[in-house]
């Protein structure tokens, strides 16, 4: 049974390009039996930007009750916080230990970082050789990313080959399984990020969702004019959301013109309230439950513990000698 890894930072509460880009294709993954699915919550690697101890809490809960009011059965799917598993650590270590000094240097996430000295930690250096842990940990045999992520997959893979070849051990080899999505744009049309604070959060308030959505970039093309479907982040997005029926529909009413983006914008917010109608009535009422958040999170623990213990284990005894 193969092993299946997806990673999500707390940064912020989940928007729609992570529900699209990583928790729905996580949940969906997760029917298929023939794999053992690992959902981590990042904590750790978020303290390389957001150190708020209350702020990067409450984003946690707000993932795992959006994952949840999305439909995460924790039958399915291991949902854990990166940091409930201290051995995690002892294992970055470990690897730092056979990690050379030009890899990370070169790394292109630390050379972008870089630009700007003063933001960068240690930590933000390091950042592979953790995500290479909590790879290792479990001995996963594929992990869901995006493009971006394809040389921090590589370098995972280097330093579990040298663990391999060097204590004459057998673990598995990582391999990347990529994102199927396009790049979602955010309301100013850049990718959607928290970072950019660009994003569309469909568990808002109706009022905050509206706005979020009325505020969205398009160019300047008068009413009557036809409009371009296949340039605009509108559309973009109601493609992914809306029925095929409504997808052509829409369609038709931007080639024909006297459709504005108004009007647009208006039919994606109907989209996201009618799609997610039940998703938001759960996520408000697991935010008033925060109890069972974090029992959520216990469950997933014990079961991530279980299988890490036995890999730490034998690391230990091969490394260290205990």
């Amino acid at each position: 049974m193969a092993y299946v890894l997806t990673g999500i930072q707390n940064t912020g509460n989940p928007h729609i390009g992570n529900i699209l880009g990583a928790l729905w294709p996580a949940i969906q993954r997760s029917h298929d039996q023939k794999h053992t699915h690992f959902l981590c919550i990042a904590d750790l690697h978020t303290l390389t930007a957001h150190k708020h101890t209350i702020t990067n809490q409450q984003h946690t809960r707000a993932i795992v009750a959006a994952c949840l009011a999305l439909g995460l059965s924790q039958e399915k799917i291991i949902l854990y916080r990166q940091s409930a598993i201290p051995a995690v650590c002892e294992l970055a270590w470990y690897l730092s230990c056979f990690t050379p000094w030009p890899m990370m240097k070169n790394a292109h996430a630390f050379k972008e970082k870089s630009k700007h000295p003063s933001d960068i930690n240690i930590g933000l250096l390091i950042y592979p050789i953790l995500m290479a842990a909590d790879i290792l940990l479990y001995n996963i045999d594929q992990v869901i990313v995006g493009i971006d992520q394809q040389q921090h997959i590589e370098i995972a893979r280097d330093l579990i080959g040298k663990i391999n070849r060097h204590y004459q051990t057998d673990f598995t080899l990582p391999n990347p399984m990529f994102q199927q999505n396009t790049t979602i744009r955010g309301t100013d049309g850049k990718k959607m990020s928290k970072s950019y604070q660009n994003t569309i959060d469909i568990f808002a308030d109706e009022k905050i969702l509206y706005q979020q959505i009325m505020s969205m970039m398009t160019d300047s093309k008068p009413l009557a004019a036809p409009k371009d479907d296949t340039q605009c982040p509108i559309f973009a997005l109601y493609q992914l959301l809306a029925s095929e029926d409504e997808v052509h529909t829409l369609r038709k009413q931007y080639r024909q013109g006297n459709y504005g983006y108004g009007q647009a914008k208006k039919a994606l917010y109907m989209c996201i309230i009618t799609r997610f109608a039940v998703a938001r009535e759960r996520f408000k009422k697991y935010q008033k439950n925060p109890e069972s958040i974090d029992a959520c999170l216990e469950n997933g623990a014990k079961k991530a513990q279980a299988i890490a213990e036995t890999h730490i284990q034998k690391l230990r005894e091969k490394i260290i000698g205990t």
